[in-house]
């Protein structure tokens, strides 16, 4: 999985936590919603400027919203 991909399932992620809407996150980033919407669908990269404005919109780092989720422990059950 690239990181654009990383970071439309993280950025969906957050997003629904806080219970925003794409055209919320959008407004509140100072970006359209059809971009925000781009980027949730890994359709285009998003600059390290917009990274830090859609975190600060969430309220998080920026590196939640590209940090790979650890591997699934199903080696564990063993």
């Amino acid at each position: 999985m690239d990181l654009k991909e990383v970071m439309a399932i993280n950025l969906r992620r957050l997003r629904h936590a806080k219970q925003m809407t794409q055209e919320e996150l959008a407004e509140s980033a100072g970006l359209s919603a059809r971009y925000v919407g781009a980027i949730e669908r890994a359709d285009v990269s998003a600059s390290v400027t917009v990274l830090g404005r859609i975190a600060e919109a969430l309220q998080v780092e920026a590196a939640e919203l590209i940090q790979r989720s650890a591997p699934k422990a199903s080696a564990e059950s063993s």
